[in-house]
């Protein structure tokens, strides 16, 4: 419950210290997960706290309050007028907009635009299957209404939502080049700083606005702090009850220049440094310097804006360093650095974080399955067509010189020569590409269906991405080790065939702890597929629970393959071994015979 009283602190002393003049929710409002952090649904408890904390701070008398659903508000919701769609009735915005709406926010004598971007599928699955988020041509054709608007009717505008561009599906040409006429900014979530990974996750789209993604309150506690500035866009992410907070806005953080919207003319022509403090206490001193330089005092002009006299021509090359310190009554002080540049010297982003924001999430997971099923496939296919070239006299049997490489051909040689597991094997790969994987309440009360490339439920289809990643998991973590497993066990079997073997019990499960451990950790999955899903979808599985069936039936296969079961590998991997078992044969028949 910390992140409870966290929001009520944050709605009352953070809210009274910095008076922004709008706030922005971008998703996730609730949490939304069982108690085992497997299964999903919605709890009215939360919505109600989350409603309750924004009351009783009396937190909308303060500012403008802005918030949009996330996929955890929208676990296991059947549809935007069901009861189970809480955000209707416990959010601000839910009450007057049910998906993505515009706001317009006149300062002095500008006008500020928010967009805000409902990506949430309809109908909402429960996890994980609602990862990627999905915009409809109707709601395309409302945001592109709603970006006509920004540029006729505001001075700047801001978009958020809570999946970021790179796992939103869109109608072409896409939402980034939508925000990208008129936006300055897209601000999302969801992502979670990649556990930490990436916890500065921003990036400036091609399309010519900034992407910034903001880590959770739930586990991160952070909130965003934003300025325009003469047409300057500044930022700075903060950790709750950090303070003082501090926020140069001239000149500004040279890596977030955003060319064609925003120039360095007006920082160039500037008389003043200028900086907003703020602090639950009063601030007692705002000093800056730039480079190594000495400090010089900021004077106090109104509120949180401090200023300071400087003479911009001489850092009119190249990339400079202007340092700010702030200090309360409290003796609290904060110290911030950062780069500028006034001549238009460009600073890279980071390759992570560009990675995360930029890709199309659900492409790069197309493109691993897609791979993972050539390479379960395709090794097989081809060492069966060569072997039916030498069997036929056509080519000689390739040769490597590396042991290991030569000795695995010959493994996955001989496993494709096996029809009654080479055909079980990758027929049950490529009904992954076609078939459903499970059947059962992907909804509650609600049974759909899964497929690779999405899932129809409620009379509704929901587009596959992230269907795809689960595939490429099933695929490395199952069957491609199952394939290498099964192709040492038969060529082990090829072998040893009419070799006794007096290996013990305990022998026998080392030399099959391979298979034992992909069994586990699949049944593993199944499991959790059931806590997620529900006994229907673990009963009705192909994917998780036929799987580990189908493993185990290939497994007895491999073990109690016969003499019969190889000839086609024996006219082509005649060796030594073969020998043996040949002499071991004709002995065995001759002392049968006396």
């Amino acid at each position: 419950m910390s992140r409870v009283t966290d929001l009520k602190d944050f709605c009352s002393k953070t809210i009274d210290a910095i008076k922004p003049t709008v706030v922005l929710a971008s998703g996730d409002l609730t949490d939304a997960k069982t108690a085992d952090n497997m299964g999903s649904r919605q709890y009215v408890e939360e919505w109600q706290s989350y409603k309750s904390i924004l009351e009783e701070s009396k937190v909308q008398q303060k500012t403008l309050w802005l918030d949009v659903r996330g996929n955890h508000d929208n676990f296991n919701v059947p549809g935007l007028y069901s009861s189970e769609n809480f955000y209707r009735n416990f959010s601000v915005q839910g009450q007057k907009h049910l998906r993505s709406y515009m706001v317009q926010v006149k300062q002095s004598s500008e006008t500020y635009s928010f967009v805000a971007v409902d990506a949430c599928l309809d109908p909402g699955p429960k996890r994980p299957f609602n990862f990627v988020g999905v915009i409809g041509l109707k709601e395309y054709e409302q945001l592109h209404e709603f970006e006509r608007r920004t540029r006729m009717e505001s001075n700047y505008s801001i978009w958020f939502g809570h999946y970021p561009t790179s796992c939103i599906l869109s109608p072409s040409p896409g939402l980034r080049p939508l925000i990208g006429k008129s936006g300055y900014v897209y601000l999302c979530g969801h992502l979670h700083q990649l556990g930490g990974i990436v916890p500065n996750m921003y990036t400036l789209q091609q399309s010519g606005n900034l992407e910034l993604e903001l880590g959770d309150w739930k586990d991160n506690r952070v909130y965003r702090l934003l300025a325009f500035d003469h047409g300057l866009f500044s930022f700075i992410d903060i950790p709750h009850n950090e303070w003082p907070v501090v926020l140069p806005t001239n000149p500004k953080h040279a890596l977030f220049m955003i060319p064609g919207k925003e120039s360095t003319a007006s920082m160039l022509n500037s008389s003043h440094i200028r900086v907003l403090a703020f602090s639950t206490a009063p601030i007692t001193h705002v000093k800056v310097r730039i480079n190594n330089g000495e400090w010089g005092a900021c004077q106090n002009i109104k509120d949180a804006l401090y200023i300071l006299k400087w003479n911009a021509t001489r850092y009119k090359k190249g990339i400079h360093h202007l340092t700010v310190e702030v200090e309360d009554e409290l003796g609290r002080v904060k110290s911030l650095t950062q780069p500028f540049s006034l001549d238009g010297t460009r600073m890279s982003f980071s390759i992570l974080p560009r990675i995360a924001l930029m890709v199309n999430a659900s492409m790069v997971f197309q493109c691993m399955f897609g791979v993972m099923l050539i390479v379960c496939i395709v090794p097989l296919c081809i060492t069966r067509f060569l072997h039916k070239l030498v069997r036929n006299k056509k080519i000689r049997r390739p040769r490597l010189r590396i042991l290991f490489f030569q000795n695995w051909l010959r493994k996955i040689w001989i496993l494709s020569t096996v029809d009654r597991i080479f055909f079980p094997l990758t027929l049950y790969v490529l009904y992954l590409t076609i078939g459903p994987w499970s059947i059962g309440e992907v909804i509650e009360n609600h049974t759909g269906i899964i497929f690779a490339w999405g899932t129809i439920i409620n009379g509704s289809y929901l587009p596959g991405s992230m269907t795809y990643a689960y595939g490429f998991i099933q695929l490395f973590t199952y069957q491609f080790p199952l394939t290498l497993f099964l192709a040492h066990t038969v060529d082990k079997r090829f072998q040893t065939l009419y070799v006794f073997d007096n290996c013990s019990m305990l022998g026998y499960l080392y030399r099959h702890s391979p298979f034992i451990l992909i069994v586990a950790i699949q049944m593993a999955y199944a499991y959790f597929f059931w806590l997620a899903y529900g006994t229907l979808a673990f009963v009705l599985g192909p994917l998780r629970t036929w799987s580990i069936a189908l493993g185990i039936f290939l497994w007895f296969q491999a073990v109690s393959l016969q003499e019969n079961s190889f000839r086609e590998a024996n006219l082509v991997w005649i060796s030594k071994s073969a020998g043996v078992r040949c002499s071991l044969a004709k002995v065995e028949d001759e002392m049968t015979a006396t």
